[in-house]
């Protein structure tokens, strides 16, 4: 096995990619600026704005939001996975992985970065695997394009992972219309782990799953990230995993942070008006029956966007002020959040209801 784990961090430190600047003492990413837009007739809709993010070494960072907010955009654009059949170009910003921004970097230098240091489960991961393939033939596919590892280091690392997700490694030789949806979900996150990456960046990696299999899971993913000690980027549309599995979340609307805080935070004390609706339209299990109440309207078009606040036109606190100008994140308490009754910090109890009062 220790023989094994040498050829794995050889492989990983194959042709090393020049780094431009050092990384965050207790860091693994850190997006800055970053601005993503996919061509249209009627010119680039821009479809993650200006975001800035932060993940830690180990940190599970959750990212929620309506569909069409940005959120795999964003995913996509810090792999670098913005080619066809996406289509999306990054116009500006940084990313800064282990101190190096990948936006910088060539196709030929981000295959050695790939894989090996960060990995992505996509969405609908149960049917990314090809189908005409056995799992042990595209375990040794990957390993093949990312690493010089032998043949039998190979089969044994393709083995160790599948035991990692609970599948006995009797099922390399199967194919992936013999496996559960669940089976098939955990086989691409083995082959995710093929080089202990520190970074796994995961798409609604439960979709199409039942809640028993979902949370079977994400408790699986989370006990690997202790075991192994990688760091998780995740979307999703279901709160109820945020807030069970994440450390930190980050909540987009319309191509733009809202709020980016601890879940404790967020979920007992959310500061954005969109954050609050958004909670408030997911059911609790526990405590008495609520009235669940949607978000009126829609979100706005990206290739026109208002000028102001991108909520305001749906938030029940909206001034006049908040058609004017985009705000800017504010830092309350060490987290941050995208409205103008922050700008001072925090608000004190009940001023919300005030501010309610004098909306327009």
């Amino acid at each position: 096995m220790r023989r094994l784990d040498r050829q794995i961090d050889t492989a990983r430190n194959e042709a090393p990619v020049r780094r431009d600047g050092p990384p965050e003492p207790d860091g693994i990413l850190a997006v800055r600026g970053l601005t993503v837009a996919y061509a249209s007739d009627d010119g680039p809709v821009v479809a993650v704005d200006n975001v800035d993010l932060d993940v830690g070494r180990g940190e599970f960072l959750g990212i929620v939001g309506e569909s069409g907010c940005g959120k795999s955009t964003l995913l996509y654009a810090i792999a670098r996975l913005l080619g066809p059949p996406f289509a999306g170009q990054i116009m500006k910003g940084e990313i800064l992985f282990q101190g190096r921004d990948l936006v910088a970097l060539t196709e030929r230098q981000l295959r050695h970065v790939r894989w090996r240091e960060f990995s992505v489960v996509m969405q609908s991961a149960m049917n990314a695997l090809n189908p005409v393939l056995s799992i042990r033939a595209q375990m040794r596919d990957a390993c093949k394009a990312h690493s010089n590892l032998t043949a039998k280091a190979i089969e044994e690392r393709s083995k160790e992972v599948l035991r990692l997700v609970s599948i006995d490694p009797l099922h390399l030789d199967s194919y992936p219309h013999q496996l559960s949806g669940g089976m098939r979900q955990r086989a691409m996150i083995a082959m995710a782990l093929l080089f202990t990456p520190d970074l796994i960046i995961m798409d609604e990696p439960t979709s199409a799953l039942d809640v028993v299999a979902q949370r079977s899971l994400m408790v699986q993913i989370k006990e690997l990230q202790h075991k192994l000690g990688f760091a998780v980027v995740f979307v999703t549309h279901d709160m109820s995993l945020v807030s069970h599995f994440s450390d930190r979340v980050l909540v987009m609307y319309a191509a733009q942070v809202a709020e980016f805080g601890k879940t404790r935070q967020i979920f007992e004390h959310a500061r954005h008006p969109y954050t609050r609706a958004l909670l408030d339209a997911f059911p609790s299990i526990h405590g008495p029956k609520v009235h669940l109440a949607g978000i009126p309207g829609t979100p706005p078009d990206l290739s026109r966007p208002p000028a102001g606040c991108r909520f305001a036109p749906r938030c029940p606190h909206v001034m006049p002020r908040c058609t004017s100008a985009v705000p800017p994140l504010f830092n309350v308490e060490r987290d941050l959040v995208r409205c103008v009754l922050y700008e001072n910090g925090e608000l004190p109890e009940g001023a919300l209801a005030t501010a309610s009062q004098g909306a327009v």
